[in-house]
């Protein structure tokens, strides 16, 4: 995976957190290392739905990942987990 494709990634998971949890803030204005669930961002159920967009947005099934939640205590972290993901992908194909 390219450097680009990780920004684009980067760029893609800020969106859709600001998007789905923080309407009030813009993506430019979005702290990518914030700890997304010790701010209260994110809970249990928005964590339900940031797994949702990654397996439609990316065509991943996380049935096969190790869903740890550190994984998602940022906008890094989840871009982080996003090509750790393709990357297995590509490499089992």
């Amino acid at each position: 995976m390219s450097d680009t494709d990780t920004t684009h990634d980067l760029t893609a998971v800020k969106r859709f957190v600001v998007e789905e949890f923080l309407p009030d803030v813009s993506p430019q204005d979005l702290d990518a290392d914030l700890d997304l669930l010790d701010a209260g961002v994110i809970d249990s159920l928005g964590l339900l739905k940031v797994i949702a967009w990654i397996e439609s947005t990316y065509d991943i099934d996380t049935d096969d990942l190790d869903l740890d939640p550190d994984a998602f205590r940022s906008v890094t972290a989840i871009a982080a987990f996003v090509a750790d993901a393709l990357a297995q992908r590509a490499g089992a194909a």
